[in-house]
Formats: structure tokens, sequence, C-alpha cells
């Protein structure tokens, strides 16, 4: 045999090395990424449910995913891992940064119904026009149309 005709094979245990390579990192990292639970970080499943752990066992975490409601997940079952600031800021939603430039959303909508300034535009009529234009005949259908008369 040749070189030319083992090149192919060649490259192709070689693509497949390089991918079970990065498979067990990222199984690697996920490991160790689950190590580091303490009972009450915050985590995200990967359902996308954000729970408090707390106890963790084996093979198995118990989540606070409500006040006073517990439930057990398998510790695969766990996504992420956060930080507290993160997790408060999801869930809570309390900030650190005070200094943000979001817009304060009100807790009722009178401010949003308010009357419009005097030095606003005019707003613009869009509706459709009922009555037909001189060219067009009243039914609506022009020449060379399906059901045209």
């Amino acid at each position: 045999m040749n070189l030319v005709t083992l090149l192919p094979f060649i490259v192709l245990i070689g693509a497949m090395i390089l991918m079970t390579r990065s498979a067990k990192k990222k199984q690697a990292q996920a490991a160790q990424m689950r190590d580091q639970m303490t009972p009450g970080t915050g985590v995200r499943t990967i359902g996308g449910m954000y729970a408090t752990v707390k106890e963790i066992g084996d093979d198995t975490v118990t989540l606070e995913v409500a006040p006073g409601v517990h439930a057990i997940y398998a510790k695969n079952a766990i996504g992420a891992v956060l930080e507290d600031a993160e997790y408060n800021r999801i869930v809570h939603g309390i900030s650190d940064d005070l200094s943000t430039d979001s817009p304060v959303v009100p807790d009722d909508a009178s401010s949003l119904t308010e009357a419009p300034a005097e030095d606003e535009a005019p707003k613009l009529d869009l509706g459709k026009k009922d009555e037909p234009k001189k060219d067009e005949p009243k039914d609506g259908k022009a020449d060379g149309e399906a059901d045209a008369k």
C-alpha cells in the first residue's frame, strides 16, 4: 500500500483523537465545577432552573427550588455553579452596581397614560381609507384579475 491510500484513514483517526480529547477536557471541567458546590451555593440546572444547594451526596444534590421546597437532582444535572452576586442578580433582582444607566420602570401604569406634551408632533393617521380612488372600480377588482366583471 502506498501513503496516498492510507492518508484519509490517518486524518480520520487523528480527528477522532482530537475530538475525544476535547470531550474529556469538557467533562473534567464540568466535574471540577460540580466539586466547587457547597451548601448555600446558587446553581443553574441543565433545564434552566435556578436553585440553592442544601445538601450534597455522592451522586445527588438536594436543591431548594423555592423557600421550603426541596428537590433531589443528579449531580450531572447541574449546568453551572453561580457566584453569589450573579445568583442574587438573576433570582432576586439584587444588583451590586447602583450606577446603571438603565431606565427606571414605574410600579404602576399611571405615568404611561399621561397626556402628551404640547411640543410633541401630531400623530399620523395610518388607517385604511374606505373610499376607492377615481381610477379604481368600486368593487375593488381590476381588469385581468380573477372574478373580474
